[in-house]
């Protein structure tokens, strides 16, 4: 009796060791097995599009004298939520470093608010003597004409992008990108005679950044669906002075301006 229960054990515990073999080998290897699109990270090229929901802020250095009442800063920025769209292009370099241009078009709204007006009339209550001896206009009857400012822009947003990524994991892989940006605001203002003493604020036309990435790439049976998460960082000053004879309550409170946007970003290729 002790010797076949010995047996029973024996074979009970051989089976089960064969049976969890198998079932380790086979789900490791179902793990691996890329199942869909197969062959699609193989090609040359491919294309796609992308949706992204955007939050466009300004990183702003302002000026002591006039942007600034001890440690309290006298303009404030608000970012809005916006939204953008784009086109994908890829060019496969090697296994794990593919090329990406994802030109691109972003709504944006910033809300600027200037509450220099009661510093800079303490400071200067005749006004700011101008370069041709007479001085700047003293704004006291203050209302959100003079104090706010709604800053629309219309980026035409180019980005070239390396991106390295790892290997798939069943119908998944993970992947980081990084690269530089060439944007172009539609509605900068530039070149406009009026500025913020008629309600005008000015920004530059051409900019110039870096854009970082990280997201998962999804493989379906018909297409290729990521979910990335992008910022991007712009390195010139977008700021356009205004006039030598405007009070400055406005762009002189300001020394530096950057647009700083963080997007989520939804790609179909």
């Amino acid at each position: 009796m002790k010797q076949r229960l010995i047996r029973i054990l024996s074979f009970a515990v051989l089976l089960s060791t064969n049976f969890n073999a198998q079932t380790f080998n086979n789900f490791f290897r179902t793990k691996d097995r890329p199942d869909n699109l197969e062959d699609f990270d193989l090609k040359k090229f491919s294309y796609g599009f992308y949706l992204a929901a955007n939050n466009f802020d300004y990183k702003m250095v302002l000026n002591p004298t006039y942007g600034m009442d001890g440690n309290q800063n006298l303009v404030e920025s608000k970012a809005t939520y916006s939204f953008g769209a784009g086109l994908i292009g890829k060019m496969r370099l090697n296994e794990f470093l593919d090329l990406r241009v994802e030109p691109g078009l972003h709504f944006v709204q910033r809300d600027l608010t200037f509450n220099t007006f009661d510093h800079i009339n303490e400071l200067y209550p005749n006004g700011v003597l101008l370069p041709n001896g007479t001085y700047s206009q003293v704004i006291t009857d203050l209302n959100e004409t003079y104090t706010k400012r709604i800053v629309k822009s219309t980026y035409i947003d180019i980005p070239i992008l390396l991106e390295v990524h790892g290997d798939r994991w069943y119908n998944s892989r993970p992947y980081a990108a990084a690269g530089i940006d060439y944007l172009v605001n539609l509605q900068s203002n530039q070149t406009s005679e009026d500025d913020n003493l008629l309600n005008t604020f000015r920004t530059t036309t051409h900019n110039f950044g870096w854009s970082a990435e990280i997201g998962i790439q999804f493989y379906f049976s018909r297409f290729k669906l990521t979910p990335a998460i992008r910022g991007t960082f712009f390195t010139n000053n977008e700021l356009v002075a205004d006039k030598a004879e405007t009070p400055p309550y406005w762009t002189p409170a300001i020394s530096t301006m950057q647009t700083r946007a963080f997007m989520l970003v939804l790609k179909f290729e």
